[in-house]
């Protein structure tokens, strides 16, 4: 997993060597001190060359995850560079002028990977890519010395976010950059929840006192020299830090702690994927598509609907197995995700989807819907038959139209009608199908 890091500049304004910065205003481009422009006092003079620094997971998180990581980590990485990404452009955007650029320290060998993720970030904001470290201190160093690179001064302050947090919140910025002088400032939430201590059996040891105890988030602000001198001291030590403030206190300076949000989620585990669309859901929009089909009834073919081999003396006709169901239900999907219609994917001038099963269309659907970004939520669909009786293979098609699409038990709903004798279904001439299908946008999509 790649390292985050961010370059904070003073946002649309050229920085000069005598740190004074060129500006746009109605009169024109003007040179103006920056302590004019802020009012942050040293603060604001620190702001030209401040910096944002997020680190996110490593490789070697995937020792935890074994078989299910690499699935995990192929998801999530993309997913959260671009969030990470487009929140800091919105908090530039919202006036914090101080942000307009972003680094990343990556694995030596996913340099040309990352850079292409950050291209295709959909931000304005300037992306560098640099090389990490093995450790989470060497990759924040990495970083670090990219913005001493870029011209940052040892008294700037250096913000930390950790890349694994998808959401930082930026409203809380301001207050952090305050309290940052002289022993830096880091985010934080008080303890809520009881803490217990276990002993090497998993059995409770002690009831921890939870009165003064915080949980430590990100973003981290320190003095940028207080920080690379931190760290520096920590890896020769040996004991490289759980967190930069860490590092810090180890030179007995007393980081001051800034309430944090509990919404700045840090994913650590697949299961907290769930959490992250969740809270990602305004910014991760979703779809719906229709799907009809209809095959005529003929002697001599099977009666395939929803994967499904129903006794019949009459089959639909159609160059593949004419399932009407999965037809439909196809159709939706491919609309959903603005794939056009079945006959474009498998056309039946084509000799390969010659009596082919059309649930193997399904998985190929599936894919393609996978690979335009889109995961299948839910499928809903009904067949207009008046005969034969199909109600007790329902269940089956369900079964077999969630396995074909890689969907759990029970997201796609098969619901039989008839027409009370009425058009060409009524007279028993034909089967027709209607599907609707709901998509969302994949994590990273």
């Amino acid at each position: 997993m790649s390292q985050l890091v961010g370059c904070a500049w003073t946002g649309g304004v050229v920085l000069a060597a005598d740190r004074r910065v060129t500006v746009g205003t109605d009169e024109g481009e003007q040179t103006r001190s920056v302590r004019k422009l802020y009012p942050l006092g040293r603060w604001a003079a620190a702001a030209t060359a401040g910096a944002a620094v997020g680190i996110g997971l490593t490789r070697g998180i995937a020792r935890a995850f074994h078989r299910r990581a690499a699935p995990f980590l192929d998801e999530i990485e993309p997913y959260v560079l671009k969030v990470f990404c487009r929140e800091y452009e919105a908090f530039v955007q919202q006036g914090a002028r101080w942000f307009a650029a972003l680094c990343v320290a990556a694995p030596a060998d996913a340099l040309d990977e990352t850079r292409e993720i950050a291209r295709t970030a959909g931000v304005e904001i300037p992306v560098d890519v640099v090389p990490g470290g093995a450790e989470r201190a060497e990759s924040v160093l990495a970083g670090l010395r990219g913005v001493l690179d870029r011209g940052a001064a040892p008294d700037d302050l250096v913000f930390v976010h950790d890349g694994a947090r998808p959401f930082p919140p930026t409203d809380r910025f301001d207050r952090l950059a305050e309290a940052a002088r002289p022993d830096g400032a880091l985010l934080a939430v008080p303890v809520a929840d009881t803490l217990k201590r276990a002993d090497a059996d998993g059995r409770v040891e002690a009831t921890v006192p939870r009165a003064g105890l915080w949980r430590a988030q990100t973003p981290q602000v320190f003095p940028l020299r207080l920080l690379i001198d931190a760290l520096t001291q920590a890896l020769a030590r040996g004991l490289p830090p759980t967190d930069e403030a860490g590092a810090v206190e180890a030179l007995g300076r007393r980081p001051r702690l800034v309430g944090g949000d509990p919404r700045n989620l840090k994913i650590t585990v697949p299961e907290d994927l769930g959490m992250a669309e969740t809270l990602a859901a305004p910014a991760v929009p979703t779809a719906v598509g229709h799907g009809y089909d209809v095959h005529r009834l003929v002697e001599g073919r099977r009666l395939v609907l929803g994967g499904v081999e129903i006794p019949y003396a009459l089959g639909l006709l159609g160059h593949s197995d004419a399932d009407v169901l999965a037809h439909a239900v196809g159709d939706a999907v491919l609309g959903a995700c603005g794939l056009g219609d079945l006959g474009r994917h498998f056309p039946d001038s084509d000799p390969r989807w010659k009596d082919a099963s059309s649930l193997d269309l399904l998985r190929r659907i599936g894919e393609l819907a996978a690979e335009a970004g889109y995961r299948v939520l839910r499928v809903d669909a009904t067949l207009v038959a008046q005969r034969p009786k199909v109600a007790p293979h329902v269940p089956r098609m369900e079964a077999n139209l969630s396995g074909g699409l890689g969907l759990p038990p029970g997201s796609v709903t098969v619901k039989a009608t008839t027409t009370e004798g009425l058009g060409f279904e009524g007279r028993g001439e034909g089967i027709s199908a209607h599907a609707v299908a709901l998509v969302t946008r994949r994590l990273g999509g």
